[in-house]
């Protein structure tokens, strides 16, 4: 060992690491490396040879990643926090300039404010077409002409 460690100093010194790495981020990204480690340092403890300790921080590591990943991007890292451009979606809006997606010409006026346009449905909207907002691609406002009403 490196500098006189020992083999448990030394699963001991990882499992902060990666506890110190998961700190630092905002997402849980390597709890269960620290999970991992913990598990061999419990082997170390009770005397677990070294390729023993290994295997049982891999599989601890791999287990734990496999059971709680998909909950943890389903509950934790998946939380999409809606913006104040989203409030723009479904509404009417003025074309101020032809919307063009092959020239990549379009602009559009909603709520006192000038987004640059792009057709949902690849078709060239003149210049004073009411449009709806559909969504939000970038910095682009996806929109489509208001259907005509029939009487």
């Amino acid at each position: 060992m490196p500098f006189g460690m020992t083999i448990t100093t030394l699963w001991l010194v990882v499992m902060v690491l990666f506890l110190v790495v998961e700190a630092a981020t905002v997402g849980l990204v390597c709890i269960w490396f620290a999970v991992g480690a913990l598990a061999a340092l419990i082997g170390a403890l009770i005397g677990a040879q070294p390729l023993l300790q290994i295997m049982l921080f891999l599989v601890v590591s791999a287990v734990t990643l496999y059971f709680t990943r998909p909950l943890v991007k389903k509950y934790v890292n998946s939380r999409v926090e809606p913006t104040n451009a989203d409030m723009v979606i479904g509404k009417e809006c003025r074309v101020t300039e032809a919307v063009d997606n092959i020239a990549g010409t379009g602009a559009v006026y909603v709520d006192g404010k000038t987004w640059t346009a792009r057709s949902e449905s690849d078709e060239v909207i003149p210049e004073g077409t009411l449009v709806t907002a559909r969504s939000i691609d970038g910095v682009k406002l996806i929109v489509a002409a208001l259907e005509k009403e029939t009487v």
